[in-house]
């Protein structure tokens, strides 16, 4: 029987209940802000207790007087919130059964009365344990079932997107030391179905240059880079003192990967210059690899024959679109008809406070991208508070463009109200092009194999994740209540073309001011079929025919469980439960 799970457990990390050893770790407290504690690697994880409200400690993980890992954790002062897995049974040596952690201690702005406590009394060092075993267990109410998210740990954008062999490979933006943005690496989970997620652990870790910002990575088939046929080539960018960007190699299907070692690739003096987005071009005539990279509020482009040198070609953005905040993620989709879209990721900026996906429509000759509308329109992709980082899978069957996104806003996503895990996916979604008006369009639908995971047969009632499904008249209003009055209301207007969805009163808001709001959406005609897609935590709204998507996530206190509809037939369908 098969269950939709947003996590499946890799062989990587067999976690069960929490099995810690008896082993006494006692600090030495050097100074007020520095301590060093010797762990014995008998156990594979020393699990470290974290404190959300304190400030990052910076530990130095030493073998052999050598600095083998360095990270920045919330040690606990006070109380511990939850543990985190420090793996160090890898860095076991034969001359040496211990690792040192160094630690400086830091308390900055998050000191209070209550947590000045002398160094040597921190709640940390009488909870650290060392364990074989990291239980990993939901224990968030919130958790989407369908949706995938990070098994514990951040997640922000998604990164290095491919499909290869009936495999979907995400990797992800993830700190595996806590639930807010830190050590960023690149997490790896696997589906061959879009719904069901596999954790297959961290494929991408900080080194020398920096931390592993994000980017993309390509199914080399040709052997241009000369790593093998069928090699994964993954591009992204080291965060250190500049950002540059990196490359790196697996010829395991995506396993593993090693750093190239002539990184990096490419360089710039511009602060921010970040996210390369590596597709193949080829208009019959020219065959190459292009890469797109976002520098501060607009895009480079750059092409190779070989993936390891790369050309200066040109660059799009000024004076077009929104340029409220800087420019990331990008990416530049070939659509069927011969129209090109450059996606154009935004923070801040969005319709309605916060991070958003913006993009272009034009022409793309391999060197350079012409936009076909004026410079001062601005077109968004999804219309919600909780659509950012949209970039595709590479080599996706049959030429489809399957993007996923962060179901996230740099207003409050490290504040939302989960602690095992932050932040979710939006369900993967198909992008195509139409046109309203004299005007193109991208088209967003949620990709077949989402719409395969539910029953053809509607149930009677609203369940926690769901799909509904509504017929809308001229002017609908769509509500989702539970008992406590907690309620989303949306209303769908004909005649002014629009949609919007209000989460003003739709459970815990308080964590953010910029929360609580109303989006509004054109529609480009009138909506037919509304779609819902409803998961725990999350409400995305979408037209059948794929003219507008909206992105909204949800904290209610219970599930909502009334469905009420003026102006409109609906109809519920669940998960399907597959023998």
């Amino acid at each position: 029987m098969r269950t939709f799970k947003t996590i499946i457990l890799g062989a990587m990390l067999t976690m069960t209940t929490l099995s810690a050893s008896a082993q006494d770790l006692k600090p030495q407290v050097l100074a007020d802000n520095h301590v060093m504690l010797r762990v014995s690697t008998d156990k594979r994880f020393v699990l470290l207790p974290v404190e959300e409200s304190q400030d990052n400690d910076h530990i130095r993980v030493i073998r052999d007087n050598q600095v083998m890992q360095e990270l920045n954790v919330r040690l606990a002062v006070n109380k511990v919130d939850y543990y985190v897995p420090l793996d160090i049974k890898c860095l076991k040596a034969e001359n040496s059964q211990n690792v040192l952690l160094d630690i400086v201690v830091n308390r900055g702005d998050a000191a209070n009365s209550a947590s000045k406590a002398a160094t040597s009394d921190f709640a940390a060092w009488k909870q650290m344990k060392t364990s074989d075993t990291y239980d990993m267990t939901n224990r968030e109410r919130f958790r989407p079932v369908y949706h995938h998210t990070p098994a514990y740990g951040w997640m922000n954008d998604p990164n290095g997107m491919f499909y290869k062999d009936g495999v979907w490979h995400l990797y992800y933006q993830h700190n595996p030391y806590g639930s807010q943005w830190e050590n960023m690496t690149w997490g790896h989970s696997t589906s061959t179905d879009l719904v069901n997620w596999k954790f297959e652990g961290e494929a991408i870790v900080p080194d020398a240059l920096g931390t592993i910002f994000s980017g993309s990575a390509v199914v080399d088939h040709d052997n241009d880079a000369g790593f093998g046929r069928g090699a994964i080539i993954a591009y992204y960018t080291s965060a250190g003192r500049a950002q540059k960007q990196c490359m790196a190699v697996s010829t395991d299907n995506g396993k593993t990967f090693k750093k190239y070692e002539d990184n990096p690739v490419l360089v710039s003096n511009i602060p921010d210059f970040r996210d390369p987005h590596v597709f193949r071009y080829d208009d019959g005539q020219t065959k190459k690899w292009v890469m797109i990279v976002s520098e501060g509020q607009h895009m480079k482009l750059f092409s190779s024959s070989n993936l390891k040198t790369w050309t200066f070609e040109s660059n799009f953005g000024e004076g077009y679109g929104c340029h409220a905040g800087v420019w990331e993620c990008p990416d530049l989709l070939k659509m069927d008809n011969g129209k090109w879209i450059l996606v154009c990721n935004i923070n801040p900026g969005g319709p309605f406070g916060g991070s958003a996906t913006q993009y272009f429509t034009g022409t793309f000759d391999g060197h350079q991208f012409i936009c076909d509308s004026e410079p001062t329109v601005t077109k968004w992709m999804d219309w919600g508070k909780d659509h950012y980082a949209t970039v595709t899978f590479d080599n996706a069957p049959d030429g489809r463009h399957v993007a996923m996104t962060w179901m996230s806003n740099w207003q409050y996503a490290n504040q939302v109200p989960t602690r095992q895990y932050r932040s979710s996916n939006g369900v993967p979604r198909d992008l195509d092009y139409f046109e309203y008006k004299g005007a193109g369009y991208v088209s967003v639908k949620p990709s077949k194999e989402v719409m395969a995971a539910f029953s053809a047969k509607p149930q009677a009632n609203l369940t926690p994740a769901c799909r509904v499904d509504v017929q809308l008249r001229d002017k609908a209003t769509i509500t989702l209540s539970n008992s406590k009055g907690e309620q989303v209301v949306m209303t769908y207007d004909a005649a002014k073309e629009t949609f919007s969805m209000d989460r003003t009163k739709s459970g815990e808001t308080a964590f953010s001011n910029d929360f609580a709001a109303v989006t509004k959406a054109p529609t480009f005609g009138k909506i037919k079929t509304l779609r819902l897609f409803i998961d725990r935590s999350s409400i995305e709204a979408f037209d059948a025919d794929g003219k507008m998507a909206m992105t909204n996530t949800v904290f209610p206190s219970e599930p909502y469980s009334r469905l009420m509809v003026k102006g409109g037939k609906a109809k519920v369908y669940p998960l399907k439960v597959a023998k």
